[in-house]
């Protein structure tokens, strides 16, 4: 059993790694379900791929689902402009999510045996993963991160200055479509290995529950990594212990990370009201 949990431990640990990181500027941008309109495209341009005699896992559905995050990079670059509202903005997420989600539907309607191609959309397969595969995504997060490195200031100031980086005009919408395309490529890889719901639960909730409780960009990066990785491992051996679908049992383990840090949060605040209240007695 300890052989087959490996390398779904060593996917998730990787997968948190880049994904908590991405969180945090998601998070910053207001554009909370982007990651969840990527995955679903991603979703789609794989299935249409198989739609079209492609075989799913392979290096042709991979660069049909690459192509499709693409277009989806290039739409959210352009629905964002120094006049935009984040609510627009989050509009146009929920509009691409919801038209990829329904085409992904009508293409499952054409394909035999929709009903597991669904499930493996949705929840993915981590506990297959190979370790081929994993040293692949690892490479390419690798490459991915050291992209990030090399352009932090630019994305950090798109991310958390949108207002002065929208000035910039046409120069920093390429930007932000190069910002997205770099998540398309993380978010394609990480469809293939875990499917649409747990990317985005790894996107979001390890970056929410650190900023709770840390105001600092390396604190939060820290904190991210350290819930991420423990939850994760937690939810796979739960799945083994009890056996549970791996998928759908670290979205659970996610969740409850994400209640206990809210009540975390909470208990502290109301402390912390306490300790006020008392100074001025």
């Amino acid at each position: 059993m300890l052989e087959i949990m490996l390398p779904a431990m060593a996917a998730a640990v990787i997968m948190v790694g880049i994904h908590a990181y991405l969180g945090i500027h998601i998070l910053a941008r207001g554009v909370i379900f982007v990651d969840l309109a990527l995955a679903q495209i991603a979703a789609l341009g794989a299935i249409t791929g198989v739609l079209f005699g492609l075989e799913l896992h392979t290096a042709g559905s991979y660069f049909a689902s690459l192509a499709a995050t693409f277009v989806g990079a290039g739409v959210f670059a352009l629905s964002r402009g120094r006049k935009t509202t984040g609510a627009m903005q989050e509009a146009a997420i929920g509009i691409v999510y919801v038209v990829s989600a329904a085409l992904a539907v009508m293409v499952l309607d054409r394909l035999p045996g929709e009903a597991e191609h669904l499930k493996g959309m949705l929840v993915g397969n981590i506990l297959f993963v190979t370790w081929p595969q994993v040293a692949r995504t690892a490479a390419l997060y690798a490459a991915v991160g050291l992209a990030h490195y090399a352009f932090r200031a630019r994305f950090a100031a798109i991310s958390f200055c949108p207002a002065s980086a929208a000035d910039c005009g046409a120069g920093a919408r390429l930007w932000d479509f190069f910002f997205y395309a770099l998540f398309g490529f993380v978010v394609t890889s990480s469809v293939e290995l875990a499917g649409v719901l747990l990317v985005f639960t790894f996107l979001i909730i390890p970056a929410v529950s650190a900023m709770r409780f840390s105001s600092t960009l390396k604190g939060r990066l820290w904190l991210g990594w350290g819930l991420g990785v423990g939850t994760s491992l937690a939810g796979i051996y739960a799945s083994a212990r009890f056996d549970l679908p791996t998928g759908p049992a670290i979205v659970c383990a996610f969740g409850a990370l994400a209640l206990a840090a809210f009540c975390a949060d909470k208990l502290r605040y109301r402390g912390r009201a306490v300790e006020d209240g008392g100074g001025l007695k």
